[in-house]
């Protein structure tokens, strides 16, 4: 499967905290920028959502 990657809204502008994601109908992929090679992250859509929504209101 062909991941469409892109930069997070959430990630730093100063390019040092710099996360990638991508999103499926069955996972949301997370990666570090800097370190692609490493991997991914693969997250539950709904999960994702979740912790979207509690950093969001400022309590992660």
């Amino acid at each position: 499967m062909e991941l469409d990657w892109h930069k997070s809204s959430y990630s730093g502008s100063n390019g040092g905290d710099c996360l990638e994601v991508a999103e499926a109908p069955s996972a949301v992929y997370v990666r570090d920028t800097q370190n692609r090679e490493l991997g991914h992250l693969a997250f539950d859509p709904e999960a994702f959502a979740a912790f979207v929504q509690e950093v969001k209101a400022g309590r992660l």
